[in-house]
C-alpha cells in the first residue's frame, strides 16, 4: 500500500513539474521580445506590447523617455538586426504616432542614425501631456573654481543671449545687489523641447510663474560656491538641496586648478553624475586647450569613469542614455561670447533622464533646506520632498525641536517655483506656509513627516566610513562638523572599532551630536570635514532618544511608585520608632494626671 502511494506522489510530482514547463514555455511566448522592424507589421499583440513598454518607461522616467526607434526590445538575441529600410522609415513612424496618440503621449523627433546598408533608427523624445501646474523637475548643481564662468553661463542658457565678454550676461541673473555673490535660476522646457524661457526686455527678470505653466520640464540651476573660504555652504548645498546632477565648469586657459578636484571627490562620493563644462574656449590658445584637454581626460580616468566628448547630437543622445549609470563623464567645449556648443548643451539638459527612485506611495517625508519669512503669509518652509506625496490640509510633524518633540503642524499653502499647487510629489522641491510657527523655531536640519512614520529624534548613530584625507590621526573624542541631508552640526567621535584612524582607512562607527537631537534615516550618505581632515561615509543605524514628554511621563510614574510605598522611616537609637515613642510619653504623662 505505501509502494502504491509513493508511486501516485511520484506521478504527480512528475506531472507539476511537466506542467511548469509548458507554462513556461507559454510565458516565454508571451514575453518573447519586439524586433527591429514591429512597427511595419503592426499587429495587436505587438502593439500592446509596445505601449506596456512605453508606459512603463513613462512611469519609471517621471513622465519622459528616450526611445529609439528600429532597435528591438527585450530581445535574447546577442547580435540583433538594427535599423528599418529608409524607403519604409515614414510607414513606421506614422504607426508610431497611433500607438502615441492611444497611451496618450507627445513624441518629439531627436536624431535619425545610419546603420547598416539602407537601414535607420531614429531617437524619439516621448513626454506625457503636459498637465496645469506640473511639471518634470532636475536639479543641477553648478560648481568649479572662481572665475570659471559659472554665473555667465548660466545668464547665456536662461537667458538666451550672449555675453559680451565682460560679465554682461552674468548680471542679469541677478535681482537684488546680495545676489551679485550668489545666483539662482531656472530653464523651463516645453513638450517638444523648445526653451520657454522669456525675459523681460526691460529689466531682464525672468517671470517664474510664467515659465513654470508653460514648461514640461524645468531645470534648476543651484550656483555654489567656487572659493574654498566658502567650501562649507557648498557641501550643504551639494548634501541638502539634493541635486540630480552636477555641472563641473572649467576654465580652458586655466585648467584644473584651486576647489576643481575638491568638487569632482565631494559630487563622487556623494554618488551625484558629474559632467563637465569647459568654458571660455573663443580666448583660449590651441595649445593650452590641448593640455587642458589631457588633464581633464586623466582626472576623469582616475575616478574610472569614460570621457565623452559631445560634438554632436548623436554624442548628445548617447551621453544622455547612459550618464544615469555614473561610468560615463560627458564633457562640453562652449563659449559664451560666441555661442560655440551652446545648443548641444541645452538638449542634452532637456533629453537626460532621471535618475531618483521614486517612493511615492511612502509615508511623507520633507526635508527643510531653508526658512524664510513673509510679511502677511508668516513662515515659510522651503526643501525637497524625499518620500511620498503632501496635499493642501495635510497635517505632518515638525521637528526635531531642541527637545527631541516633534508638533503637529497643517499645511495651509504649496507654492512650485513661485507657483501656487495643490500637491507635492516625491523628488519635487516646493515651500510651505506654516501657519501660527515663528521663524525661530523652524531651523535648517528640521523636516515634516507623516504622523506614520511615528518619528523619533537621536542624538547617537552609527556609521560607516571612510577617511580620504587626515594629517595624523583620529582618535575618539574627536570633533567634527556633520552633514547628512540638510542637518549640520558638529558631532563627537564616541567610538570605533581601530585604535586610530588614518588617511585611506575605513571604520564603523558612532557620533554623538553636541548640540541638540537630530532625525537622520539609516542610508543617508553623510560628509565631514574639519581643516584638512576629509571623510564620506553612509548612517548605518540611528540610537532613538527619548522626548521630553516621554522623559517627563517617566519621571511622573517613578514618583507615583516613590509615593505609593510605605516607609517607616530610620529607628532612634533606642531601637523604636520615632512615633510609637511619642505615643508611649504621652499615655504615661496621662496616667500621671490621673
Amino acid at each position: 500500500m505505501d509502494r502504491i502511494q509513493e508511486n501516485q506522489k511520484k506521478a504527480v510530482n512528475l506531472c507539476e513539474l511537466y506542467a511548469d514547463d509548458s507554462e513556461d514555455v507559454t510565458e516565454q511566448k508571451e514575453q518573447r521580445g519586439l524586433d527591429a522592424q514591429f512597427l511595419l507589421r503592426s499587429t495587436t499583440e505587438d502593439i500592446e506590447k509596445y505601449s506596456i513598454h512605453l508606459r512603463k518607461q513613462l512611469l519609471e522616467g517621471e513622465g519622459e523617455c528616450l526611445i529609439e526607434l528600429g532597435v528591438p526590445i527585450n530581445s535574447n538575441s546577442k547580435n540583433p538586426k538594427l535599423g528599418i529600410p529608409e524607403d519604409e522609415f515614414q510607414m513606421a513612424v506614422d504607426a508610431h504616432q497611433k500607438i502615441l496618440e492611444k497611451i496618450p503621449a507627445i513624441g518629439t523627433h531627436v536624431v535619425r542614425r545610419k546603420q547598416a546598408g539602407n537601414l535607420v533608427t531614429e531617437v524619439w523624445l516621448i513626454r506625457d501631456p503636459p498637465e496645469e501646474k506640473d511639471f518634470i523637475e532636475a536639479r543641477v548643481a553648478v560648481v568649479g573654481n572662481v572665475d570659471a564662468g559659472k554665473s555667465t553661463l548660466l545668464g547665456v542658457l536662461t537667458h538666451s543671449a550672449l555675453d559680451d565678454g565682460r560679465g554682461a550676461a552674468r548680471t542679469k541673473l541677478f535681482r537684488h545687489k546680495h545676489e551679485f555673490e550668489i545666483g539662482n535660476d531656472i530653464l523651463g522646457f516645453d513638450v517638444h523641447g523648445n526653451v520657454v524661457n522669456k525675459p523681460d526686455p526691460h529689466n531682464h527678470n525672468l517671470d517664474w510663474i510664467q515659465i513654470g505653466s508653460d514648461c514640461a520640464k524645468l531645470v534648476t540651476f543651484i550656483d555654489l560656491a567656487g572659493h574654498e573660504k566658502y567650501l562649507k555652504t557648498t557641501i550643504f548645498g551639494m548634501t541638502g538641496h539634493m541635486p540630480d546632477y552636477t555641472m563641473l565648469m572649467i576654465g580652458a586657459n586655466m585648467g584644473i586648478i584651486g576647489t576643481t578636484k575638491e568638487h569632482l571627490s565631494l559630487a563622487l562620493s556623494l554618488h551625484v553624475p558629474v559632467y563637465l563644462v569647459v568654458t571660455k574656449i573663443d580666448m583660449c590658445p590651441a595649445n593650452i586647450l590641448e593640455e587642458t584637454m589631457k588633464n581633464i581626460t586623466r582626472l576623469v580616468r582616475s575616478a574610472k569613469k569614460l570621457p565623452i566628448l559631445v560634438r554632436n547630437m548623436d554624442d548628445v543622445v548617447h551621453a544622455a542614455v547612459n550618464f544615469p549609470s555614473k561610468k560615463v563623464c560627458p564633457i562640453f567645449q562652449v563659449s559664451n561670447v560666441d555661442g560655440t556648443n551652446l545648443p548641444l548643451l541645452r538638449q542634452f539638459l532637456n533629453v537626460v533622464p532621471l535618475r531618483r527612485s521614486l517612493n511615492e506611495n511612502d509615508p511623507a517625508h520633507f526635508q527643510i533646506d531653508d526658512i524664510y519669512w513673509v510679511d502677511g503669509v508668516g513662515t515659510i518652509a522651503s526643501g525637497t520632498l524625499l518620500s511620498g506625496t503632501i496635499r493642501l490640509n495635510d497635517i505632518l510633524l515638525l521637528g526635531p525641536t531642541s527637545n527631541g518633540d516633534f508638533q503637529p503642524i497643517p499645511i495651509k499653502s504649496i507654492h512650485r517655483k513661485r507657483m501656487p499647487v495643490g500637491i507635492v510629489k516625491c523628488g519635487q522641491s516646493a515651500s510651505f506656509a506654516l501657519k501660527k510657527v515663528p521663524k525661530k523655531d523652524v531651523r535648517k536640519g528640521m523636516v515634516l513627516v507623516d504622523p506614520k512614520i511615528k518619528p523619533v529624534a537621536s542624538m547617537l548613530f552609527d556609521a560607516e566610513i571612510l577617511v580620504l584625507h587626515h594629517p595624523t590621526t583620529i582618535k575618539p573624542n574627536y570633533q567634527a562638523m556633520l552633514h547628512i541631508g540638510s542637518v549640520r552640526q558638529t558631532a563627537t567621535l564616541v567610538s570605533m572599532g581601530k585604535e586610530v584612524l588614518r588617511t585611506g582607512d575605513r571604520d564603523k562607527v558612532q557620533f554623538k551630536f553636541i548640540r541638540q537631537p537630530e532625525y537622520i534615516r539609516p542610508g543617508t550618505k553623510m560628509v565631514f570635514r574639519e581643516g584638512r581632515t576629509k571623510a564620506v561615509g553612509t548612517v548605518l543605524s540611528v540610537v532613538p532618544q527619548e522626548s521630553l514628554a516621554q522623559q517627563r511621563a517617566k519621571q511622573k510614574e517613578g514618583r507615583n511608585k516613590h509615593y505609593g510605598k510605605k516607609t517607616n522611616g530610620p529607628k532612634p537609637p533606642n531601637g523604636k520608632p520615632k512615633v510609637e515613642k511619642q505615643l508611649e510619653s504621652l499615655s504615661i504623662d496621662k496616667i500621671a494626671e490621673v
